[in-house]
């Protein structure tokens, strides 16, 4: 491990361009740092794969007693954002593993459950893990949500009510992880390092998606569904205790850090952590354009990314009538490019800023690459109709171009207002995360509404609301830390 000369007296603002050289002498994966966004980047891995299960076993779940073509046809009017697989699968379920007689309004309502749980806790968690420490909230998280869905096989037993109510905390606790893991940035990410140790973090949300996908059908196929819970939840387990043991809150109290990498990150984040708790100043954050920008663009991100995930893949299937859900590799493929993208654009990012760019121009130039090419593939699907190719393709580059948003918008938080900067992240998030609930009900709409048309109005209509969006966001946009989040002696809200 190289030694770093950490540099004093800049402004963090100048921090890419006097030391550029420093990403070149900085520990890689071997450094502290590195080692915690992996943690992280597990704990989202598994939160993100008890989020969706229970859509690919909602299919066994729901499975009659008859086994052979009806079963396919039980299966036609699942919610879209079902990613189970009819064809694949078992022709018996395994002995033991009950099946429910839920319509596809109930199924409807069982996926939403964990939206609305989400939502209110993603902002609170922000602020909470600002107080009381990252290590403290994410843990009592993981540690909530892998007991939840160990009990959502008994939840379903005892009656629809408590499996609903299981959701709804579970989706309460993810909330509580994903908004609050954001906080442990604050103390260990040096500016020009930001992009890349988020997105190694986050991108354990992906690479969760994909695992799920790609284990959960044959886990249910061979076990019955309900070891999916088992499995997913017990490994969740485990993560929990890893974090107890390896994560820490900030460099100073990790017992185990390097002396030279401790100076370095201390010294790097010296103008902008601040040694004392901070009061929220809420006045100023509601009369702020760059927070309302990163806001907006978040939501219309989320809308966008909303759409490709739910109605892009029932879109394919209707125009070519084939299911690309039925196909285990196919349906993961997407957020596998997009893991490999999210992971690239963090390191792009951050390259960029050894390159004497602006960080507001870095910020901007992700959002953008993350935002307008992916709405533009969805706008043109309907458009090639004619070719099955090109457009599991365009849905492909579509859902992994837009992870270029993480080093972007997503991350802009820490640099506007490092201080605040967990509540700030959890509150964007609570905000787009409104999308997930309005994405499907308009365009359940549209659809219902012009048959003919429908495709190409939802498309169109994503499209509009994420180039305002991003338009929002590139005129009110900031990377500068603003003056109310700068430490003062006198404190106002």
């Amino acid at each position: 491990m190289t030694e770093l000369s950490p540099t004093a007296g800049k402004n963090s603002q100048d921090i890419q361009g006097d030391e550029k050289l420093s990403p070149r002498k900085a520990p890689s994966i071997c450094s502290t740092r590195y080692g915690i966004a992996f943690i992280v980047h597990l704990c989202n891995f598994i939160t993100m794969a008890q989020n969706i299960i229970i859509n690919i076993t909602m299919i066994a779940m729901v499975n009659s007693t008859n086994h052979q073509p009806s079963f396919n046809d039980s299966t036609e009017g699942l919610p879209v954002n079902s990613f189970g697989d009819p064809n694949n699968s078992p022709k018996s379920l395994p002995a033991r593993a009950p099946v429910y007689d839920w319509n596809p309004q109930i199924q409807g309502i069982i996926f939403s459950a964990i939206n609305y749980g989400m939502i209110l806790t993603l902002a609170p968690s922000g602020y909470l893990a600002g107080r009381v420490g990252t290590k403290r909230v994410v843990g009592a998280a993981l540690l909530g949500s892998s007991l939840l869905v160990l009990f959502i096989p008994l939840a379903a037993d005892f009656g629809l009510v408590f499996l609903i109510a299981t959701r709804i905390l579970q989706g309460m606790s993810l909330g509580l992880g994903y908004g609050g893991q954001f906080a442990i940035w604050e103390r260990w990410s040096p500016p020009h390092e930001r992009s890349r140790l988020c997105g190694v973090s986050i991108s354990g949300i992906l690479l969760g998606t994909c695992i799920a996908i790609l284990l959960g059908g044959i886990i249910s196929q061979t076990l019955g569904w309900p070891f999916v819970f088992y499995i997913f939840g017990g490994f969740g387990c485990i993560c929990f205790l890893l974090w107890c043991v390896l994560v820490y809150d900030d460099p100073v109290t990790h017992p185990w850090i390097n002396i030279t990498e401790k100076e370095y990150i201390i010294s790097s984040l010296a103008q902008q952590v601040s040694s004392t708790k901070q009061p929220l100043p809420i006045k100023a954050m509601v009369r702020s354009l760059s927070i309302w920008s990163m806001c907006v663009c978040c939501f219309s991100h989320q809308w966008l990314i909303n759409i490709i995930i739910i109605y892009a893949p029932t879109y394919i299937s209707s125009v070519f009538n084939i299911d690309i859900r039925n196909s285990g590799f196919l349906s993961a493929l997407p957020f596998i490019v997009a893991w490999v993208i999210c992971l690239l654009g963090s390191y792009l990012a951050d390259f960029l800023l050894t390159k004497n760019f602006r960080l507001v121009t870095v910020r901007k130039i992700a959002t953008v690459l993350g935002n307008l090419p992916s709405s533009t593939f969805l706008l043109v699907l309907p458009y090639v109709a004619s070719n099955y190719i090109i457009a599991v393709s365009l849905l492909t580059l579509s859902c992994g171009l837009g992870m270029l948003c993480q080093p972007g918008v997503y991350i802009n938080a820490l640099d506007i207002a490092p201080r605040h900067s967990s509540f700030l992240m959890g509150a964007s998030r609570a905000f787009a995360q409104i999308s997930a609930v309005l994405a499907p009900t308009v365009s359940g709409f549209l659809l219902s509404q012009d048959p003919e048309f429908g495709w190409r109005n939802v498309f169109s209509l994503s499209f509009v609301i994420n180039t305002l969006g991003l338009i929002f966001y590139l005129i009110f946009g900031k990377a500068d830390v603003q003056d109310w989040a700068k430490e003062r002696k006198l404190t106002h809200l």
